[in-house]
């Protein structure tokens, strides 16, 4: 298990950018997959960017271009900076975190990981 615990969101107008930020209680760099997922009342959580522990990111089309994930292996912080933010965006995010013991592991699936975070909350107005 890992405690997850996210920061950074805020109230932006659109175009404008903000960085989340995700501390994880134990080291995770290649241990863990990583990723940021997101939520609005009503829908299900979508994965918006993530890492496997073996490298190689990937992302949401809607969020290509726009959104970073990274991470910091000594500070054991992942980061999503968020760009050119859209109405749309506006959302709970979450960090989710998950040994991913199977090469068919879906990185962008929300129900293939274990550990989450609280959440935090941005919105983007127009």
């Amino acid at each position: 298990q890992v405690q997850l615990v996210e920061s950074g969101g805020g109230s932006v107008q659109a175009g404008g950018s903000l960085r989340l930020s995700c501390v994880a209680s134990k080291y995770t760099y290649s241990t863990y997959c990583m990723g940021w997922f997101r939520q609005v009342p009503g829908k299900e959580r979508e994965g918006v960017a993530a890492i496997h522990r073996f490298g190689g990111a990937s992302y949401a089309d809607s969020v290509k271009g726009r959104f970073t994930i990274s991470q910091d292996s000594v500070k054991r912080t992942l980061y999503l900076q968020m760009n050119s933010l859209k109405p749309e965006d506006t959302a709970m995010y979450y960090c989710a975190a998950d040994l991913c013991p199977r090469v068919q592991f879906r990185i962008l699936v929300s129900t293939e990981y274990n550990n989450w975070g609280q959440g935090t909350q941005v919105t983007v107005s127009s």
